[in-house]
């Protein structure tokens, strides 16, 4: 037997016993990796392929033409840490353990309990590298639910995400240790740079990389105004827009990363928002036809761009109504990877839509708020509702003639109207932490006492 197939064949028996999958890139068939591009408070309406006029975003542009782009796909929440949760754990904000942003001081948020399984576990079980790249938001430093306890195998960015809100912060995480910045580095940038580096050293085994980046959530921080210096807009929208542009030709250089190492074709990249725009100018029209934006329940507010590219496997210049949700990747990616998916999921396989074009007729989609007192949405069908409190009436959509949310025809369909009354009432357990409160004097303190219980060590 010559010596290297020896060697190989022994390092395979060592991996086996010590219980680790042995390196899949010796495979014939190497699974697909898969590169999740976040932004963070991204409107609709803010990329180039989905209508903007005046932000240049041409290299996502490009992923859409490469790739097929979703006109219905809808993100985790309308705020961040919840949208991130239900992303993680396959499960909407009704049943979600994270289901509204609530910080914990000095540094993080509530954390998902320590038995919290996680997409990132689920790319574990199948022999994955997994890292997280920028925001985090789902448990404070030193608790049961940082990155590294969560199934990441590398992490860097910011724990929480108000110390998110600065882009020349004083430190960055690196897994458990704190990386001293002074205040002089532009943090997009650096994770940027850590993304393109993880991408190279893991080049021959497959890795999952959830790259969540920051960019353009406040502050409107930027080294430089770039192709926006001399327009006559108000100086905080040339910065804003010189944001998404930076992040735009970052995305860029990802792709060309992966052609360069030869691995595109088997690297799934997708591109999304975590929630509707946080920003309302009328320039830009974040939202584009959309109504509403970030903490609203109508679909400005939760409704996401998203655009997958996977050459010869996703079709190549399509545009899709499919509709699906964050929750439902945990579902597609154990589909793709071949890993049994956890019991007890919200979310669905889209798989077949993603790779066959497929329509698949999904169940209802459920969204609730928890930060101006109580408020849910759901879609069954081409119908959406919305209600503002647990009491108040319900508000009713037509989607397919109504994306805009223009006309509420509640008074019309009495009938559908009990369906979704019926809906709302079932569609979530209640929590602890997230308890149905409508706005009252003296909520905001309620609210800060339940997490502060939550997260005590």
């Amino acid at each position: 037997m010559p010596r290297v197939v020896f060697c190989w064949l022994s390092s395979v028996l060592v991996l086996f016993l010590l219980g680790v999958p042995a390196p899949s890139v010796l495979a014939e068939d190497p699974k697909p990796n898969v590169l999740y591009i976040m932004a963070d408070d991204l409107g609709y309406g803010d990329l180039g392929c989905y209508g903007q006029k005046l932000i240049k975003t041409p290299n996502i542009d490009a992923l859409a033409a490469q790739g097929t782009r979703y006109l219905q796909a809808y993100a985790g929440s309308t705020v961040c840490a919840p949208s991130r949760s239900a992303l993680m754990t396959g499960k909407h904000t009704g049943h979600a353990p994270i289901r509204g942003n609530q910080e914990v001081k000095p540094e993080g948020q509530v954390p998902m309990p320590a038995d919290t399984f996680t997409m990132a576990h689920l790319f574990k079980r199948a022999g994955y590298t997994t890292g997280l790249i920028g925001k985090w938001g789902l448990g404070y430093p030193g608790s049961v639910s940082t990155p590294d306890k969560m199934g990441f195998d590398d992490f860097y960015g910011y724990n929480c995400q108000a110390k998110a809100h600065e882009y020349y912060p004083e430190y960055l995480w690196k897994n458990d240790q704190k990386v001293m910045l002074n205040g002089k580095a532009y943090s997009h940038d650096l994770m940027a740079a850590e993304a393109l580096d993880f991408v190279r050293r893991n080049r021959d085994r497959p890795f999952f990389l959830d790259l969540s980046l920051t960019i353009p959530h406040a502050k409107l921080q930027v080294p430089d105004l770039g192709p926006y210096a001399n327009e006559s807009w108000p100086d905080d929208l040339k910065r804003l827009a010189a944001m998404i542009t930076r992040m735009d030709s970052d995305v860029g250089r990802l792709m060309v990363l992966l052609d360069e190492l030869k691995i595109a074709d088997r690297t799934l990249v997708f591109f999304v928002s975590d929630n509707g725009a946080a920003y309302n100018d009328q320039l830009f029209q974040h939202s584009g036809a959309l109504r509403g934006r970030k903490r609203d329940m109508y679909e400005g507010g939760v409704r996401t761009p998203a655009i997958l590219r996977w050459p010869g496997h996703v079709k190549a210049g399509a545009v899709s109504e499919q509709v699906w949700t964050f929750w439902d990747l945990l579902p597609t990616f154990a589909d793709l990877i071949g890993v049994p998916a956890p019991s007890g999921l919200d979310g669905v396989s889209v798989l077949p839509a993603f790779v066959e074009g497929r329509k698949i007729e999904h169940p209802p989609l459920y969204f609730e708020f928890h930060e101006r007192g109580f408020d849910q949405c759901a879609r069954i069908g081409d119908w959406k509702a919305v209600r503002h409190g647990s009491k108040g009436p319900i508000e009713l959509y037509d989607l397919s003639v109504d994306s805009s949310e223009k006309t509420d025809v509640a008074a019309a369909h009495p009938d559908v109207v009990r369906k979704f009354e019926d809906y709302l009432a079932t569609a979530r357990t209640d929590s602890e932490i997230w308890p149905i409160r409508d706005r009252v004097p003296g909520q905001a303190a309620q609210k800060k006492a339940a997490a502060k219980k939550a997260a005590t060590p």
